[in-house]
Parts: C-alpha cells; sequence; structure tokens
C-alpha cells in the first residue's frame, strides 16, 4: 500500500514541458523609448536589428504600417526567427501573428495563391463590436416550484441594486440555468437576455455581516449600483479567415474544427469583404491588421512572390514579416539571380533590416539563458567551454549540446554539468565542419553514383 502512495506522489510532482527553440523568448527586450536592453526578455545583442524592430512594433501599434513588409536578413544563427517571435510577444494577443514556412506553400492539397490568402486572412483581424442587454444584481430571493398542471416548474426571482428591485418570473429554461450554477439568495448575477446565460459574479458582501461559513475561493463583492437592466459593450476578434470557413461550408462554425479546409470561392470572400465594410462603416466593427511571418522566404517561387506584390496593395494587407539566410541566388521558378533569392520590385517595396554575428560575450550570455530555460545547472568552466564551441562551429550545435551534455552528467548522478561532460557530447555529435571534413576524407566509401545498369 506504501508503494502505491509514493507512485502517486511522484505523479503528482512530475511536470512535463515541451522546451522549444524560441521558447525564452518573452520580447524584444527594449525599453519604453524604444532602446534595447543589452540582455532582457530572453533576447541578446543585435542592438540594431531589435532598436529597428521595435519601432516597427511601435507603427504597427498606431496603426501607421498597413500594407508594408519588412525582411529580416542574416547568416543562420544569427537570431531571425528571434526578433520575429520578439515581435508577436511585444504586439500581445490582441494583434493576429500567423508564422508560416515558405516550405508549407508547397505541401499543402490546394494551389500557392490559395494557401499564401488564407495565410494572409488569417493574420487580419475584425475587432467586432456588440452591444448587449443585461440583467445584473444582487439574488434577494429565488422560488422555484411545480405549475398546478405539474407539467412544468414555474419560479420567482427577486433581483437588487443599492438603487431598485424587480421581481422576474422564470420559465423552464432559466430555472434550469440558475439550478446549474447553485444560485441562491446572496448570490450576485449577471443574465445574458439573449442568450439566457447566468454568471455568478460572486457573493454579497452584506453577507459577511450574517457570520456565514464560506470557503476559501468565494468571492465577496458590493452589490451593484444603478439600473438592474442596462445594455452592455463587448468587443470580440476574429480573423478574416475564419469569418471565411464559417460561411463557406454547410457545417458553418464547426468548419473550425473539421481540419479539411480546402479551398474558399473568391464571391464567398468577396461578399465577406463587403459586409465587413458594411459593419466598418455602420460602426459596428474596425480591422485590425495583424502580422504574417514567412520563415526562408527564399524557398517561395516567382509566382508566390507575384502574388505577395499585388496582394500588398489590398486595402486590408497586414504586415509582411519575412526571413531569409541566402546572399545572391537564384529565384526559384527562374534561371535569373537576385539578392536573398527575391525579385528586385518586391526588395523595393521591402524595409529591410540586417542581422550580424553575435560576439563572445553575446553567445556566452544566450547560452547562460538557454541553461536556465532548459533547467540546467553548468559549471562556469563548463559554459565557457560552450561558448567556444559556439563561437568556433555554430550557436545552433552548442545549444543542442545542452541537454545531451545534462544526460551525461545524470547518468553520473551529478548535480551540475562539467567540462568532461561537454567534451563527452562534442565527441559523441559532430557539428557540419567536422561531418564534412570526414565525408572529403572518406567520400571514397560512400555510394554517390548511381550503377550503370547492366546492358
Amino acid at each position: 500500500m506504501s508503494n502505491l502512495q509514493k507512485i502517486g506522489e511522484v505523479k503528482d510532482i512530475t511536470r512535463i514541458e515541451r522546451i522549444g527553440a524560441h521558447s525564452h523568448i518573452r520580447g524584444l527586450g527594449i525599453d519604453d523609448s524604444l532602446e534595447p536592453r543589452e540582455v532582457s526578455q530572453g533576447m541578446v545583442g543585435q542592438i540594431n536589428a531589435r532598436k529597428a524592430a521595435g519601432l516597427i512594433v511601435q507603427m504597427i501599434k498606431e496603426g501607421k504600417i498597413a500594407g508594408r513588409a519588412v525582411l529580416i536578413g542574416g547568416e543562420p544563427g544569427t537570431g531571425k526567427t528571434a526578433i520575429a517571435m520578439g515581435m508577436a510577444q511585444s504586439l500581445g494577443s490582441e494583434t493576429p501573428f500567423t508564422a508560416i514556412a515558405a516550405s508549407e506553400i508547397f505541401s499543402l492539397e490546394m494551389s500557392k495563391t490559395e494557401a499564401l490568402t488564407q495565410a494572409f486572412r488569417r493574420s487580419i483581424g475584425v475587432r467586432i463590436k456588440e452591444e448587449t442587454e443585461i440583467i445584473e444584481g444582487e439574488v434577494v430571493d429565488i422560488v422555484i416550484e411545480r405549475s398546478t398542471t405539474g407539467a412544468q416548474k414555474v419560479g420567482k426571482l427577486t433581483l437588487k441594486t443599492t438603487s431598485m428591485d424587480a421581481l422576474y418570473d422564470l420559465g423552464a429554461k432559466m430555472i434550469d440555468e440558475l439550478v446549474k450554477e447553485k444560485i441562491s439568495a446572496g448570490d450576485i448575477i449577471r443574465i445574458d437576455k439573449a442568450s439566457g446565460k447566468v454568471t455568478r459574479l460572486g457573493r454579497s458582501i452584506s453577507r459577511l455581516r450574517d457570520h456565514e461559513v464560506s470557503g476559501a475561493k468565494v468571492n465577496f463583492i458590493e452589490c451593484p449600483e444603478g439600473e438592474i437592466q442596462k445594455r452592455k459593450k463587448q468587443t470580440h476578434t476574429v480573423s478574416l479567415h475564419e469569418i471565411d470557413v464559417i460561411n463557406s461550408r454547410a457545417q458553418g462554425f464547426f468548419a473550425l474544427f473539421a481540419g479539411d479546409i480546402g479551398e474558399i470561392k473568391a464571391e464567398v470572400r468577396e461578399q465577406i469583404n463587403q459586409k465587413v465594410a458594411d459593419w466598418k462603416e455602420e460602426g459596428k466593427a474596425e480591422i485590425v491588421p495583424g502580422v504574417l511571418f514567412i520563415d526562408e522566404v527564399h524557398m517561395l517561387d516567382i509566382e508566390c512572390f507575384s502574388f505577395l506584390n499585388r496582394a500588398l496593395e489590398d486595402d486590408m494587407a497586414p504586415i509582411l514579416i519575412m526571413a531569409t539566410n541566402r546572399g545572391i541566388t537564384t529565384i526559384r521558378g527562374t534561371s535569373y539571380k537576385a539578392p536573398h533569392g527575391i525579385p528586385v520590385d518586391l526588395l523595393d517595396r521591402l524595409l529591410i533590416i540586417n542581422t550580424s554575428p553575435y560576439t563572445e560575450k553575446d553567445i556566452h550570455k544566450i547560452l547562460k539563458i538557454r541553461c536556465e530555460e532548459e533547467d540546467v545547472d553548468i559549471a562556469d568552466d563548463a559554459l565557457t567551454l560552450l561558448t567556444k564551441i559556439g563561437l568556433e562551429t555554430s550557436l545552433r550545435y552548442s545549444i543542442h549540446l545542452i541537454t545531451s551534455a545534462s544526460l551525461v552528467a545524470a547518468k553520473r548522478k551529478a548535480t551540475e554539468v562539467s567540462v568532461s561532460d561537454i567534451k563527452r557530447v562534442y565527441d559523441l555529435f559532430v557539428d557540419v565542419k567536422r561531418s564534412v571534413k570526414y565525408l572529403q576524407e572518406y567520400q571514397d566509401e560512400f555510394l554517390y553514383e548511381t550503377p550503370t545498369p547492366a546492358k
């Protein structure tokens, strides 16, 4: 029996977390004057790039950059995706942010332009404003009884505020709602007249004086003021793509969860655009231009780039942020070369942010942050060695060694990663340079040619 209790205890305290490559990023690490801090919110170095990104975020928040495009270009492992993720965190949940890899466009069961259109419309929010009638007050008395025929329940509800009180007759649906929420005298409730939904806001603070026995989770609040029945403004944000999906399928709202969305007809989008424009004119909604982030943008072809050129001219285009690690390379779908593999006419539209290689000091700080994020204790001399490896090979390679080194340390029952653990995993897992050198030395031993078929 004691063994079973121990197993239960272990299950309760076990915590499983998914640590991603950029899970330590909390923002851009800039202050109110848009000046980057040296180390903040998981961001290290790239001062100029972060300052430029901060200005972009500020313009997005002020609605001054809709329909614009930004390119983050730099060598591999210089924090391009981290800056994009920092921008997403800085914008907050109210601004739609969609992140895709360019190669995804070619793997979906739909045309390339349709996939890009859906990505664009996921990144455009519609903030819908509604006025709903609510009934809000403290429950003075609630009486529920069977009707004279016994067929259904009837009841009466007495509510009050500091200014007035009112008596309401209850139907079967409202009685069921009140019973389900376990509403009793002394509760402060809100009833949505349109849907009939009942919400318990808390318990009247006057009940404290009655020496009621209450649980730790009871929320005591003041009795509401003013009218019992009032109008309340509510706003909720949905993406244009969500509206497209709901209106293009027979199952309506549940199509959002079906997974297989498929292509959406242009006529449906035109009707939705017109409806949203009407709501905007009537003051019922406003457009919230979000952000579409396309990583490895050089993987797009000339057809996709032509689409982006046209789509950025649309009135409801989101802010487009792209990232690439390519120099002068061939534009996919053509035989022409261009900077970053992007046509020059599209490059002319872009605000370009360059990232530079990290210094030894920056790499040391980034690796320290990653060790904290992955809950790995590491000795100072081991961290110094890991920094040296990152400087000579790549930052990504040295980050990969952190978890594997911690497992080696755990195997020998050590509390922190030492230099010997780093050397052990360095020997086990080779970096790109050592892998290439090995291939060059032993290339004759590998199968690199297709054998000629026998005649």
